[in-house]
């Protein structure tokens, strides 16, 4: 089962939590999906500079409205500060414009170690192979990145049109231990698409960071959604 399923969505509840933490009725479940798709999408492109690695949004109902806080996980949080904070102000904005369902606060939290997630060696890789790298050696690189951050095993892929050829094909690198269907291991996982010039690459990441892990990661902790009904 675990080579069927996304590695992070089978251990929700075990060792990951929800990137989305709210609660919403029949007539609010819709407008507030469309509005985390809406978020993310504006956020993603925008945050670029400041390697994201995924966002969280929680919404707790106040008795006017809802408070929704959306915490970016970067590990460049200066990109995202701007000086005197003036980048953050003008997201608050940008961001005040599509959340109509409350109040939006921007919370900006450092990924201390971003060689061992899976979201930010995949965008690494899908970069060096759009600046026309060798996918072999760049694999290789990622994975002694990623080992001598402290990744108990790590397991990369690469799947399309690999260094220009007429015909797509798949080719992977795995070093040290990467149990995917061992539900206490904190494993996580990232698929990314590199555009180049000959056609998408396919980029999946595997990083194990510990393989006997209970309880949610601390990295990953959406806040808590009190109320909400």
């Amino acid at each position: 089962m675990g080579q069927k399923v996304n590695a992070c969505g089978l251990r929700i509840g075990i060792n990951r939590g929800w990137e989305a933490n709210w609660y919403a009725s029949k007539k609010d479940y819709a407008k507030f999906l469309g509005e985390d798709i809406a978020i993310r999408n504006f956020l993603e492109p925008k945050l670029k500079d400041a390697m994201l690695s995924h966002i969280d949004i929680a919404r707790v109902k106040t008795d006017a409205e809802y408070k929704v806080t959306v915490s970016l996980y970067v590990a460049r949080p200066g990109a995202v500060l701007g000086q005197d904070g003036s980048n953050v102000a003008a997201l608050k904005a940008e961001l005040a414009k599509i959340v109509k369902s409350g109040n939006p606060h921007l919370e900006v939290v450092e990924v201390k170690n971003p060689d061992v997630d899976a979201t930010l060696i995949a965008k690494w890789i899908a970069s060096e192979l759009e600046n026309r790298q060798s996918f072999r050696s760049t694999q290789k690189k990622a994975i002694q990145r990623m080992r001598k951050a402290g990744a108990s095993g790590c397991r990369t892929q690469c799947q399309g049109r690999l260094g220009g050829a007429e015909i797509a094909r798949r080719e992977g690198y795995k070093e040290g231990v990467v149990p995917l269907e061992t539900l206490r291991a904190d494993i996580d996982y990232a698929s990314i698409s590199a555009h180049t010039a000959y056609g998408r690459i396919g980029v999946k990441v595997w990083c194990c960071r510990s393989t006997n892990k209970s309880g949610f990661a601390e990295e990953v902790k959406a806040p808590n959604n009190e109320g909400g009904k």
